[in-house]
This record gives structure tokens, sequence and C-alpha cells, in this order.
């Protein structure tokens, strides 16, 4: 044995060890090297542009947005400078209060409410109460767009003491209500574009910045992309202090197209006073079903051209002033838009509102038994009352005018008459249950007529309507089944004894739905623009347009103009005899039919206007007011919910309508230098050379001028009553 120790084996695992680190060095040296490869070499090139990007800024430049003119040039919503004050949140954020302090001095200085200040520049979620802000949370919030020079100069002066706060000269949106024409409804309004809208309009055709204004109703929304324009960009070098330091790259603004309409806005005007007092002199009447006045709650009225289907005026009440939203809507202002007591004015009745129609449906059910077979001359038994069971079915007021046509039906309305030939055909298409090759006319009718489906107009959120066929009951309890069943009691109160029907056969047609439906009550809906789009072509021959409101475009220097042409969408189910068979009775509505009381003195030889009368019965509430007219030029109706009847309550304001466009006073003599559009425009407003375009000046209307009509004969219906229809 010897005292030497053994090393041989440890230094064998020592150069083991020493093998290991040397690989996991060298593997750590490739590694590096590899990604400093690939960030220098490889990607060198995109990261350069990329810091190189780090040292540029841009500061953007608003579009100016597009004017929407009327048929003559007048401005309907354009554009002036106003001084804005806006908040910057980035900026506020870094105080220690959030701002807070600032926004209450900022408050101060422009004797707003604290608190609306506040509200303005809180971003909108899913539990903010608006109104907030729902544009990019980095881009300057308007407080307010009426500051006074001197505010302005307050806040650049004592800069410290509003940080994040600014005061610039800027281009708004203006609303002026020409002539006292509103058109709310119609022109719409602006808010800021959302990130959301950002990130998905990238890589479209149109992009946002987070700078936009959108349009969110009306033309201002349906058009939004040509009266936008595009925002001007500027790239400024900065170095790491963020200093400019030079201009990389400039994109000058383009200015938003104009868009010129068919609205005409002395007419528009004067539709919106019509109805509008139409609607006052209606909640002075007594409504002798519910023992109170009416309501007159709402409304809506469209004049359009018989030719063309294009919109001449559309009013809808109530409404508002858009000016509202302009700078950002306080919160005061949007409680009275939105609340519960609001009546809606948001809403554009004329092409969302829906309601039974009423007798004015009566043409479409006419049409409807005449191609089913039926003759036009009848004769067909006007009874006061029509019985199926135990259910009487009764004329209004229990009228009789015995063995009459069908011209003469539509004159006086007469609802039994139809009830039997909806009847007739109900039976003949199986009852109950449809058999194979029914006929189904007075359903198919009017989908042929375009109802049950949106028209197309140029306004966003058209609603269809509802045609309430086979297809659509069996949908319709297919939803509901379950809700009838358990609210339904055979022997409950009339809403519970309905849905217990419902419950049990709710997906048959009824004789009772059929009889209903002919003289357009029951499920039925339709909206002011889909009739008036049906009275129009029932003037023009039978061509059914589709109804527009945008005319032309016209590019900011005035060299380019896109014209947009009325499209036909289709032709009515009805041959040129039954037309003009249906035409003479029309006509005789004015005459000797049910509005007569209210036309006396009109000048029907000069200025050959017809008419159907409508009063349509809702469930709960007072009846609904229609009058669906036209001359050779245009159609006019107009509704009034909870408002009477429809000779009483809508016929004497669309008379007055007509007075304004043909310059009829109150005795029937025609003036044609009072007349405010004879026939439609036609002609485009006149461009100067310098690309602005000429606005013609514009009165107010002073219906004492037009004359008040010669009072009803004697014998007439009282005002508030009327006859139904």
């Amino acid at each position: 044995m010897t005292n030497i120790p053994e090393t041989g084996g440890r230094t064998q695992r020592i150069r083991i060890r020493l093998v290991v680190v040397q690989i996991l060095v060298f593997s750590l040296l490739l590694t590096l090297g590899g990604r400093l490869w690939y960030l220098q070499i490889r990607k060198g090139d995109e990261y350069a542009a990329e810091a190189t990007g780090n040292r540029v800024q841009r500061s953007v430049q608003p579009a100016v947005r597009g004017s929407i003119l009327d048929a003559r040039g007048v401005p309907l919503a354009d554009n002036e400078s106003r001084l804005v004050v806006s908040a910057s949140r980035t900026e506020l954020s870094k105080a220690k209060d959030r701002g807070k302090a600032v926004l209450t001095r900022l408050a101060g200085l422009l004797d707003m409410d604290p608190k609306e200040v506040m509200a303005k520049v809180r971003l909108c979620d899913a539990k903010t109460p608006r109104p907030c802000w729902n544009g990019s949370p980095y881009q300057p919030i308007p407080i307010t767009d009426k500051a006074t020079t001197r505010q302005a100069l307050q806040i650049r002066e004592r800069a410290e003491d509003f940080p994040g706060i600014t005061a610039e000269p800027t281009a708004v949106r203006r609303y002026p209500a020409p002539g006292e024409a509103n058109t709310a409804q119609v022109l719409g309004y602006l808010s800021p574009v959302t990130d959301e809208e950002v990130a998905r309009a990238k890589d479209g055709d149109s992009p946002y910045l987070r700078s936009d204004m959108i349009g969110r109703s009306g033309l201002e929304r349906q058009y939004d992309e040509v009266l936008r324009g595009r925002a001007g960009v500027t790239r400024h070098k900065v170095d790491k202090l963020g200093r400019v330091i030079g201009t990389a790259e400039t994109d000058p603004p383009v200015p938003g197209s104009n868009l010129v309409t068919s609205i005409d806005a002395r007419v528009q005007r004067v539709a919106e006073y019509e109805l509008n007092e139409a609607m006052k002199a209606a909640r002075k009447e007594w409504d002798h079903n519910t023992g109170e006045n009416y309501k007159a709650d709402s409304g809506a009225v469209v004049v359009m051209e018989a030719k063309t289907g294009r919109v001449v005026a559309m009013a809808s009440a109530p409404t508002y002033d858009p000016n509202a939203w302009v700078g950002g809507i306080s919160a005061s202002d949007y409680r009275k838009l939105t609340g519960e007591d609001s009546h809606h004015p948001l809403l554009n009745r004329a092409i969302q509102g829906q309601s039974a129609p009423g007798s004015i449906f009566k043409v479409i059910s006419t049409t409807a038994a005449v191609d089913a077979g039926h003759s036009y001359e009848g004769p067909y038994d006007c009874s006061s009352s029509y019985r199926i069971g135990s259910q009487v079915f009764k004329n209004f007021e229990s009228a009789n005018h015995g063995p009459i046509s069908l011209g003469r039906a539509l004159e006086v309305s007469c609802d039994t008459v139809f009830y039997r030939l909806a009847h007739d055909e109900w039976r003949a298409d199986g009852g109950l249950r449809a058999k194979d090759g029914a006929g189904d006319w007075f359903y198919r009718t009017a989908h042929r007529f375009g109802l049950g489906a949106t028209t197309g107009i140029d306004l966003p959120n058209e609603v269809p309507g509802r045609v309430p066929d086979r297809r659509w009951k069996q949908r319709y309890w297919e939803a509901n089944k379950d809700a009838w069943c358990k609210q339904g009691k055979k022997d409950g109160s009339y809403a519970e004894r309905i849905a217990y029907d419902n419950c049990r056969g709710g997906d048959l047609l009824r004789a009772g739905d059929a009889v209903n439906y002919s003289i357009g009550q029951g499920d039925t809906l339709v909206t002011p623009v889909q009739m008036a789009s049906v009275y129009a072509a029932l003037a023009n021959g039978g061509t059914l347009y589709t109804p527009s409101i945008g005319k032309a475009v016209i590019s900011p220097d005035g060299k380019k103009v896109r014209e947009l042409t009325p499209k036909a969408r289709g032709k009515l189910p009805v041959s040129k005899r039954l037309r003009d068979e249906m035409d003479q009775a029309l006509a005789g509505v004015v005459t000797r039919g049910s509005a007569a009381w209210r036309f006396g003195g009109w000048p029907q030889d000069r200025i050959r206007l017809r008419a159907k009368t409508g009063t349509a019965e809702v469930y709960g509430k007072q009846t609904t007011s229609w009058f669906a007219t036209y001359s050779d030029d245009y159609a006019v109706v107009m509704t009034i919910a909870q408002g009477g009847t429809g000779s009483g309550a809508s016929a004497p304001a669309v008379r007055n309508i007509y007075s304004a466009l043909y310059g009829v006073d109150g005795k029937g003599s025609v003036d044609p230098k009072k007349a405010l559009l004879p026939t439609p425009q036609k002609s485009l407003p006149k461009i100067n050379a310098d690309g602005t375009i000429e606005e013609p000046k514009i009165g107010k209307y002073r219906p004492d001028e037009q004359g008040a009509p010669e009072p009803p004969a004697t014998g007439a219906p009282a005002p508030g009553r009327g006859r139904r229809d």
C-alpha cells in the first residue's frame, strides 16, 4: 500500500465538466450571435424603419365636412368656425386627482356645471351612463364650442392653471334650419369615431382617423363617406426630447363633397308646421270613445315626387334640434332626447314608425279582389254589419249604403264590402288550413305593392312593416307560443283570453284575421314612406320607385357632379283600366266621399287631387289618423298617432300643404306667384366659377297669407269627431 493519493478518476470528472461548460458557453455565444444576426441583418431594415418612426410624430388637420343642400342649393347642414375648448385625458390623467381640479376651474371659467364638464370627458362603457365620450381616449375631447374670445384668451394666458386644456378656432357642424325648416331626423347628427370603428375600418376603402367625427343617423350617416373627406396628416421629425426639428412629410386635408338633396326647404317647413298644427288641433278635440282629449303624441308626413320617388319633404314629430349634438351633447339635452317621457324624437317616424294603415289600405284590397276575379262594378252590399259565426263586424257608425261598386266603396270607405270579399277569398283558399294552390290574393297583392319589405330609401334603419300572411302567422306563433300559454286564461281578462286563444291556435289564419286585414287592421303594419310610395305609383301609372333623398354629389371644387338617378323597383299589379277606375274613385273621395267636407272650394278642375282617408284602431290606444293623397305631381301622406280620424285630423293639414305647393288660397283661387313648387325641381343648383354653390334666399312660411279654407258645409261632422275614414 502506498501513501500517494489516487487522482486519475477525479481528473477525468473535471475534464468532463469543463467540456460541458465549454459546450454551454459556446451554445450561448452561438445563440447570441444568431440573434444579433437576425436583428441586425435579417430584420435590420425593418427595425431601422421603426426606430425612425419613433422619431416622427403626427399631427392631424381635420377635413372640412361637405355641406348638405336642399334641391335649390339652400344649406341644410354646413360648417362654421367656432372657438372650441377641448381637454386631453392623457394630460389630465397625470395629475394626482386625475384632472378634477383643472376641470372644476374650467367649469367656473366657462360658466358650466362641473359635473357636466366631468361627464363629457369620462369614457363610455357598459356601466357608464350617457353622456360620455365614446371616441378615442387619446383624442382631445370637446367641452364646449361656444367659448368666447375672452374665455379662450384666459385659457391660453393661464396655461399653468389649465394643463391639458386647449382653446382653438375649429370648423364645426351647423344645422341652420333655413326658413325654420328643422329637417332633424332626415339630416341626422355626428359623433366621434370609436377605437373599435377605427380598427374595423383600417383595411377598408375609407379608414378612419381617431380625430374623425362620423354620421350616426340620417343623411349624415348614409352619405358619411362622401361628406367626410380625408383628414390631413403632417409628420414632424423630433429629437429624443420630443422637440420638433423638421417636417418629414405632409398630406394636406381633402374637403368632403357636397350632397344636393331633393328636399325643398320651403316645402319642408310647410310640412313640419302643418303636422305640428294638426297635432295641436287634435289635442283640443274630445275622443268620445275614451272620454278624454286625443293625445296626438306623434306623427309624420311625406311629400314625394310622383314620377320619380324623390322626397320633397319628410317631417317627423316630436322633433329636436340637431345642433344639440354639436360639440358634445349635455346631460340635460340627452335626457330630453332619450328619457321615458321624451316620446323618442330621435326616431324618424316616416321610415321607422309602424302602425296599422286603416282604410288607406283599401286600394290594395280593391286590386286583390279584382285580380281574384271579382267585378269592380259589383254590386256589393254595403250593409251596416257583417256576421261571421257569433262575431259581428260593423261598418263605422253602422252606415248602410246598400248595393254599391268597389269604386263607391272606396269613396265612402265601406268596410262591409271588403269584409265579404276577404271572407269569400279566405274560404276559397281553404279556411283555417290553406289548400294546395291557394290564391292568397289579398296577401300576395300587398307584397306586390311593396309592403312587408323596406322601400330601399337612402336613409339608415328603415323598418319593413308587416304583411300578416299565413307564413308570418306560423313564425310568430312559434316565437310566442310559450309566453301565450303561460299568460293565457280561458275566463280571464280580454288580454288573457286572447293569449289563451293564441296559445291553442295562434298559427291559424282565422276568418276574423282575414276580414280585419282587408281594411288595414289587425296585425298589418306599414310606414308612411311605404304608403307614399304606393300612392305615388298610383299617380304615375303603376311604377314603384325606390324613394330617394340624395340627388347629386358635387366635388369641393364644383368641377365634378355625380347625379343620383331615381330607380324603379317594380310595377303595381294593376291594369290600366283598374288604375283609371280607382283614380276616379279616389278623386270622388275629395268631391263627394269621406274627405269632401274638408275640401269645399278646392279647385279640383285645375289641381286634381285623389285621396283616401283612414282611421286605424289600436288596442289600448286612441285611433290613428291617416290621409293618403296624390296629384299629378306629388303624393302626400300624413299620419298622427292617437290623433282621431283621417278626415278630421290629417286632411286639413294635407290640404294646406297642397295649397302651399300650388299657390291656392282659402277660397280656391290659384295664384302661381305664391306657389312654392307647382312642378318638381328638375335642375341642380347653380355652381359658380370658384366652385361655390349659389344659395337662394328663403323666407319664413306664413300660413295666414294662404288664407283659411272655407268652413265645412252645414251638416258636416264636427272637426273633432269627423268620420272614421
